[in-house]
């Protein structure tokens, strides 16, 4: 992984060389104190993951990567802030970062935030490789069988999907065990919802494939709920910061949080396909 940092403190930036050279994270292939020098840089340079302070003289970091995302829309960014404003590190979130590191830089959590940014990234990589080979592969393909309820008996339950489902609070809801059978279905037929319908998948396994459609649907909202609750309470959630940018979309996340907190009277939506394709990647 190539890495850019960006911070009008020159000092926090050798620091984070250090640790990254040091517990061989990747390599800096660059750094700026400046915006527009950044700008220059990045769109050459092209790194995998950008460090970006919240706070510098000409532009802030906000503003910043949304400068960037649109040039670099496969790279992760990860803001450094004193920054504390719940509303500061949202509308953050909602430009685009993945993560949050509050100063004074700490090498562990340094370290422990970017090893889980380069998972994620790698994961999405791999996602984007395999939706790439189904949209080059122009073979006709003979239908999927439909699998029999003494076939579906035969998958083992993952135990990293049980664990996702467990971490969003859901594992016991009705409608988790539906998740987990078409999940463990796509993974191991390589399936992927661009490729077919939730309605089509669970025809596959139940008589009534609208009910078990509803019940997935239900449950995956339940985890959205949860989510939001967790956010609310810490931002810094480990859990909140995983899952908001990966199974669900941020701003919707952030519309649950509204709705919770009673500013909004509309509810966060969730995008069924994508929850399906990001819970199997992560398991993957």
């Amino acid at each position: 992984m190539n890495f850019y940092l960006i911070d009008d403190d020159k000092n926090i930036r050798n620091i984070l060389k250090i640790i990254i050279t040091k517990q061989k994270l990747g390599t800096v292939c660059g750094n700026a104190g400046n915006a527009q020098d950044a700008l220059e840089d990045i769109s050459v340079l092209h790194p995998d993951i950008v460090i970006v302070d919240l706070l510098m003289p000409d532009t802030d970091g906000i503003t910043l990567v949304g400068q960037m995302r649109p040039l670099l829309p496969d790279t992760a960014f990860i803001m450094l802030s004193q920054v504390t404003s719940k509303d500061m590190v949202a509308s953050a979130y909602e430009a685009g970062i993945e993560f949050f590191i509050q100063k004074p830089v700490n090498s562990i959590e340094v370290e422990s935030v970017i090893r889980r940014i380069k998972e994620n990234l790698s994961m999405r990589r791999t996602m984007s490789r395999i939706q790439n080979i189904f949209l080059e592969d122009n073979a006709p393909r003979q239908p999927a069988p439909v699998a029999s309820s003494a076939s579906v008996s035969t998958y083992t339950s993952s135990p990293a999907l049980s664990n996702i489902l467990q971490r969003l609070g859901i594992i016991g809801v009705l409608g988790s065990k539906d998740i987990i059978t078409v999940a463990e279905y796509m993974i191991a037929n390589h399936e992927h919802l661009d490729d077919t319908t939730l309605h089509e998948l669970c025809s596959r396994f139940s008589d009534s494939p609208k009910s078990m459609e509803q019940r997935i649907r239900r449950a995956a909202a339940a985890g959205l709920v949860n989510l939001a609750h967790l956010g609310i309470e810490d931002y810094s959630n480990e859990i909140f910061t995983e899952y908001s940018n990966t199974l669900y979309n941020f701003e919707q996340v952030r519309k649950e949080m509204d709705f919770i907190r009673g500013k909004s009277d509309k509810h966060g939506n969730v995008k069924i396909k994508n929850f399906l394709n990001a819970l199997t990647a992560h398991c993957k």
